[in-house]
């Protein structure tokens, strides 16, 4: 080997697994809450981080340290050392230091309330959020009426250990202390602004929707404007999953959605994503269905909406229902 090329091939040796990683290794996803609605302590929330590299944010915050424990019990992190000296079991060393941040896509408060109560014993990071879900968050919750200001904004005194990374729609940023940059989109939920969040680490990225209506529903043109802003990662092939939402099976009445999508408005607007991709570019893309409602009835949804969704998956897309604690590798 000539002298120039041993001395790239030691310094590729030396450099550090977590810098080796964001070059095209994918993403690990830990579901820490995988439903919508009423069944708390199981709340939308997903752990994000490039693959080696376990600094991450997480997707929403319905459900926090119960999502944690249950994955830990699981073993989602058995790959996570505690120091020696630390005091922290592994689920907090994973909340203080693991998670270096919260993307929060809307305000309602089955993406919120694990935040929330979490914050008294959580580490200091950012709260990465569109201008108008930062203002809903400090005056319905963190006011001194609903739970102390933990934020570095609002009703004094404030306490500073959230600070807030407003996101402008369409602007890459970098997220802090991680190897992942972040884009905010706007998106309809019954009217109200909710977001998706493209995560990129290297050439590669990860989709995550917050609640959002169909287009044809919403009449407007926020899903749309996602899919044409990743339909050329798609084609690349550099989108290595989407998480998005199936709140009800598709026998539920466009008056009574909410601002949510079923399987058959799912399936609608991943094959516009296709189309505009060029069509053919979702083959054995990975779809994290999320945000199923818990119904009270004997009967669960999960089922129903997994059938529906691969009756019509003319797309080759690999769908996969959320589940509470558990990890996939998504490359």
């Amino acid at each position: 080997m000539r002298p120039g090329l041993a001395a790239a091939a030691l310094a590729l040796a030396l450099m550090p697994v977590i810098q080796r990683a964001q070059a095209a290794d994918g993403f690990d996803l830990v579901v820490l809450g995988a439903l919508g609605g009423i069944q708390d302590g199981n709340l939308s929330a997903m752990f994000i981080h490039p693959h080696g590299d376990p600094r991450g944010v997480t997707c929403d915050a319905g459900t926090v340290v119960n999502g944690l424990r249950v994955a830990e019990e699981k073993g989602a992190f058995s790959g996570i050392t505690v120091p020696a000296d630390s005091p922290l079991s592994r689920v907090g060393y994973v909340l203080t230091n693991s998670i270096k941040g919260y993307l929060i896509s809307h305000a309602h408060l089955d993406h919120v309330a694990g935040l929330i109560v979490a914050s008294p014993d959580d580490s200091k990071k950012p709260i990465y959020a569109l201008p108008s879900v930062a203002t809903d968050l400090v005056e319905t919750y963190f006011n001194w009426r609903a739970w102390p200001n933990f934020t570095d904004r609002g009703k004094a005194p404030q306490l500073k250990k959230y600070a807030f990374a407003e996101l402008t729609p369409g602007a890459a940023v970098p997220i802090a202390d991680t190897a992942m940059t972040v884009t905010a989109f706007p998106l309809s939920h019954g009217g109200m602004e909710s977001t998706a969040f493209l995560l990129e680490s290297g050439n590669d990225a990860l989709l995550c929707f917050g609640d959002t209506g169909p287009d044809a529903v919403e009449k407007g043109t926020k899903m749309r404007d996602v899919w044409s802003a990743v339909a050329e990662r798609a084609r690349q092939k550099r989108l290595k999953a989407i998480v998005i939402e199936a709140s009800y099976t598709s026998d539920r009445p466009d008056n009574l959605l909410f601002g949510h999508l079923t399987p058959r408005y799912v399936l609608e607007e991943l094959r516009t994503l296709d189309k505009l991709a060029g069509g053919n570019a979702l083959k054995e893309l990975t779809v994290v269905v999320s945000h199923i409602k818990y119904s009270l009835t004997k009967e669960q949804p999960q089922k129903q909406i997994l059938q529906e969704l691969e009756a019509g998956n003319d797309l080759g897309v690999r769908f996969i229902t959320a589940e509470q604690g558990s990890r996939w590798y998504l490359k």
